[in-house]
This record gives C-alpha cells, structure tokens and sequence, in this order.
C-alpha cells in the first residue's frame, strides 16, 4: 500500500540546524529523519523508522543464514551483575546507573555480555547444547561526556548484538568456525546495505578477548583513525596499530651538562616548548621532550617514556608488559607516592626500587632531550639516557625489577611476548612499541611499507572473548568427559543507527541537495510526483503506484501535497528517495512519465507501460 506525503509526518527544513556539525547530522534532521529531544537523545520519525527497519531487516535475514537465534533481553541490569565481571569500573562514568525505588541499582545496558551469560548458565548444561549463538536487537544507553555529531554518538542507540558459546577454540562447532560465519555475515549485511567498508585488526577495549576486528566505512568525517599500509597487506585501528621495527640506540654521548630550567606553571608539552620561545628564545619542538606517564598495576609502578609529539598506547603498555590491570595513576595517587606530576622525568626511576622503566624506541635515542625535573615547575635540557638513567641506575636493581615483575600474579609470559619487548642486558630499561601509530610509520609488515592514516565509521566490531564473563559469573556445562568447564564466547555487535549516518557520510552518501541513499535501506525506493494530486494525475500516480508495489522489494511515496513542483523537486533531492517519477499534464497526454535516478542530471521519458521494466533495471545499479 503507498503512502500519501500529507498523510505522514516529513518535516523538511531549508536551514541547517545551528547545533549539527556534520552532514549526516544536518541531514537527518532537515529531511525530517529524527527531532532532538534532548542532548545525545533523538525521536525517529516514520522516515527514519522505515530505514531503521530495513536495516534491521538485512540483520536478521543474515543472522539466520549464519546460524544465529533472536532473543529479547532487558535493558535494565542487576548492577551487581557488571561488578562481578569488574566492568562498573572499566566502564567507568559511561555507565547509566539508576535506583529503584526499594534503593536498589540497575544499569541501563550499554551491552549485554553478563545477562547473556547468565541466560546461558540457566538453561545449558551440557556440550551437547553447544555450539550456541543467540543475537537481539535493542536499545543501548551509554552517559557520554560530549553526545556529538548526532546519531554517530549519541547517549541512545540501536545495536545489534550476538553472543555464541563453545568448548573449544577450533575444529567442528568451535570458536574459530562461528566467528568466520559471523565475520561474513558481516559482510554481507554491510554490501547489502550499499556501504563501502573496511576490515581492520582492533582493540577489545572494555569487552575484553583476544581477536578482535572492527568495520568501517571510510569517511572524513569519522572519529576513528584508521592506519593502512601502502602495500595493501594491513589496516588496524589506531588503539590496535602495531609499528614496524624501529631501531634504539642510549650511548650516544650527552649533548651538554643536565641544566634545571624553572618552568613555572607549565605542565604540558605545548607550554614548555611556548616557554622556552618567549623566556629563552629557544625554539623547542615537542619531538625534542620526553613525555613521562606514571602508571601503576598493583603495587607496581611503571614509568612510560613517549617523545612529546607521540601518544602513549595503553593497550600495547598492557601487552608488552603481560598486565591487563595496568592503567595510568590518579594523580592524587602518584603523587602521594613520590611522583611530581606535570613535571616527571625518566631519571626519577634511578632511586627507586618499585619502578619500572618502559620506553618507546622513539624516545629511546640520543640527542637533545628536554623533560621533566621531577620537582614542581621544573624541567630539565640535555637529558641523557646513559649518564642520567643506566649508569646511575646500575644493574643489579633492574634485574632485580624484572625478576619481581615476570613473578607477578597475572604476569600473561605468552601476552606480554607477542609485542615488541626488549630487555637489553646493557641497556637497563624495556624497550617496546608503546605509542599510538601515525601517519607514516613503518608497516609491522616490515617488508618496505610505510603506515597512512585515514579515518573512518565504525559500524560493526566481533570479538573473541574466550571465557572472561563464564568465568567470572562462574557459568560452566558438563564436556565428553563429564567434567565442568566453562566456555568460550564470541560477541559480535553492529550499530543500527550509525549504518544510516554512515551512509550518509560515505563517498557519494549526500550531495548539496540532500542525502543519496543505497536503494536498499531508502525508506522508500520510489517517490512519484504528480504536478497536481487530482484529475488523470493523481489516477496515474495511484495506478503506477500499485503497479510498482506488486514487484519484489518496491515501496511507493506519493507527494500529494497541494505544493509548487519547485518546492516538491526540492524536498524529493533532500529526503534522498533514489528514484523519482514526476507526472504532469503534458508528457501524461503522449503517454509518459519523467523518471529520474537521485543522482542523474535530468529526467528521461518513459512510456507508461514500461516504468515498471526501467524502474527494476535502474534499482540493479542503486
């Protein structure tokens, strides 16, 4: 059955909203896609329903071809559930929590990997009952600091999560074999949803696991920074990104007397380099600094050392160094422990036997150095690794370090071995790839490639999980050998509503006119555009509407606004309908219709009884 415009809600706007900053925003809410209730909260309006909808509709028809069974699950979460996998702190103020009025907390979900689980453990009880995979659609909250670029990051949202459960990690029904039917599942949902996107390698962030890949749609206007080879054989996020090899070298002699320089009220490395200029007419760039990071795990402390242009890379830190509890100190912490934060240098590890040393290769060279004085706004020029950290550190107290570190309970030898680590005997500090990669870096191919930076939407994101929440919820089934294990998992999760901003914001996703939809997820494939809604016109629109709805997969808009055809043209290009046919009086009396493609220049003729034939043949390249 078509729609009449006038009788649903399409409110459409010329001006772009003061608040929108980039176009999928501005878009959606100019073409009456969704209304801003509230900072990071948005109704949908039946436009955006139906492309929801058709979304979700390609979600499910390939989560059934992969295997994968839809569940309901609630949004409200016992709290106590997130504090037994220790994710109420790794998610930190991100997480919604409310009371109920009997002064107990819940949390609104921003995903359901502990509920899941605990479905699982109440109904499996046996490997027979496995593989497993079950998958829901549903609403999302996340208590963003900054809710931005409207529906892209927003406090609510729409997600599509799946959670299979295994014995083992390989062979017949194991791990390996679904997340390769998800993986391409993925894949085919995001080429039916006429999205252009990319596979990279991923961190897990606050899910946990091990493998770990995200899907992006490349875009300017993403806030993922995607890093490439130019050889075309790797691609990872920036948080994942590895770096080729990079050679060290700490002899090098030291380029002048260490010199204390008082740098008063200037923390940071643009204030000291702006010091340095206006105080001693020096110009200082921020790849001559050492930024220092205090860090903890435990009752260890670890001190990582970033040249000042660079950003410390935490989950590389975790890897290289076999901790997953590592995180950078609260200041009130650090410095009741000794640390002079703001103004730290890599030498305060010289006297201290709870410190360990981690540095960068970037940072680990000669040269001039400036870096903190570890005493309050102070730093110091011609820092030298050798004379003012190695030799005065000595041997015997590194060893000392490294023994008690490997020794620590949580110590992971096979993590902490596959990043880039060296304790180099003379050279007493662990060197390793710690830093965010950038924009022409080498390739961790090591094979003569050089890193570019682009960025991108992420839209979708599969994990292995292996059994971090079965473990902590203490979920086990009984094996072959009627002995309880606990198994492995695998998540896989899609943003439902960011396939529409992303298709947006991809190459060719709007124009200055308005959005350009991929014909499949369009809230409706076909507008018709009588000149006037009455007489001959308005029977020829309600005929070749019917006409086109018996065809597979068309749905008909018709604009029967009592409205000027400028007006009309005007809101059909906003909108993005990717296929137009406008009915006036005098192609109607030899006839034909004007049909015309979203992003053709002009309109062509057809004959009444062929619009059917044109419209199926131009929908095969939209």
């Amino acid at each position: 059955m078509p729609t009449l415009w006038s009788q649903t809600l399409i409110p459409t706007a010329r001006q772009v909203p003061a608040e929108a900053e980039v176009p999928s925003h501005q878009l959606l809410l100019r073409a009456g896609y969704i209304h801003k209730l509230g900072s990071g909260i948005y109704d949908y309006l039946p436009l955006g329903v139906r492309s929801l909808h058709k979304v979700m509709a390609i979600i499910r028809d390939e989560m059934a071809a992969a295997g994968a069974v839809e569940v309901f699950m609630p949004t409200l979460q016992p709290v106590e559930l997130w504090e037994q996998t220790g994710r109420r702190t790794a998610y930190g103020d991100n997480l919604f929590v409310v009371r109920d009025r009997h002064s107990r907390e819940q949390a609104l979900g921003p995903t359901h990997e502990e509920v899941i689980t605990t479905l699982v453990g109440a109904y499996v009880e046996s490997y027979k009952q496995l593989p497993l995979t079950l998958y829901q659609i549903q609403t999302k909250f996340r208590d963003e600091f900054r809710p931005r670029f409207g529906i892209l990051r927003s406090r609510e949202f729409q997600m599509k999560d799946a959670y299979s459960f295994h014995l083992a990690l390989d062979g017949p029904g194991g791990l390996d074999e679904t997340y390769r039917k998800q993986f391409d599942a993925y894949c085919r949902i995001f080429k039916r949803c006429g999205l252009p996107y990319e596979i990279v390698e991923a961190e897990s962030g606050p899910i946990g696991g091990s493998a770990s890949h995200e899907f992006m749609v490349p875009s300017p206007t993403g806030e993922d920074v995607i890093l490439k080879s130019d050889q075309g054989n790797y691609a990872a996020n920036v948080e994942k990104c590895e770096i080729g090899t990079r050679t060290y070298d700490l002899a090098f002699a030291p380029t002048g007397t260490l010199e204390d320089v008082h740098t008063p009220s200037c923390p940071g490395i643009d204030d000291v380099a702006a010091f340095f200029k206006k105080n001693l007419k020096t110009k200082l760039k921020p790849q001559n600094m050492l930024k220092t990071l205090v860090c903890r795990a435990g009752n260890l402390w670890l001190i990582a050392v970033v040249r000042g242009d660079h950003e410390l890379n935490l989950a590389k830190l975790r890897v290289v160094c076999g901790m997953h509890e590592i995180d950078l100190a609260p200041d009130a912490e650090a410095r009741d422990a000794g640390f002079t934060i703001g103004f730290v240098g890599p030498h305060v590890a010289v006297n201290r036997d709870d410190v360990l040393l981690v540095v960068d290769p970037d940072a680990a060279q000669g040269g001039f150095w400036v870096t903190g004085a570890n005493k309050i706004d102070h730093h110091v020029k011609h820092f030298n690794w050798q004379r003012d950290v190695i030799t005065a550190r000595g041997q015997r107290l590194v060893r000392k370090l490294k023994a008690a570190w490997e020794n620590k309970p949580g110590f992971d030898r096979a993590s902490a071995m596959t990043g880039q680590r060296d304790w180099d005997p003379d050279q007493e500090i662990l060197i390793a790839d710690i830093r965010n990669a950038g924009d022409g870096d080498p390739s961790p191919q090591n094979d003569s490639g050089t890193l570019r930076a682009t960025k991108g939407i992420e839209i979708g994101h599969v994990f292995k999980l292996g059994d971090k929440y079965t473990k902590a919820l203490d979920v086990t089934v009984l094996d072959e050998g009627n002995q309880r294990k606990h198994p492995i998992m695998g998540c896989y999760g899609i943003g439902v509503n960011r396939i529409l901003a992303a298709a947006i914001e991809r190459d060719a996703g709007h124009d200055d006119h308005g959005i350009i939809w991929p014909a499949s997820i369009a809230p409706y494939t076909v507008l018709i555009t009588p000149i006037k809604y009455e007489g001959a016109l308005r029977d020829t629109a309600d005929q070749l509407a019917a006409q086109l709805e018996a065809l597979p997969g068309i749905d008909v808009l018709i604009d029967d606004r009592d409205e000027r055809a400028g007006v009309k043209f005007k809101d059909a290009d906003l909108i993005g309908i990717p296929l137009r046919i406008t009915i006036g009086d005098k192609a109607l009396a030899n006839g034909q219709v004007e049909l015309k493609a979203r992003t053709a220049q002009k309109a062509d003729l057809v004959a009444l009884a062929d619009v059917p034939q044109h419209v199926m043949q131009l929908l095969k390249g939209l």
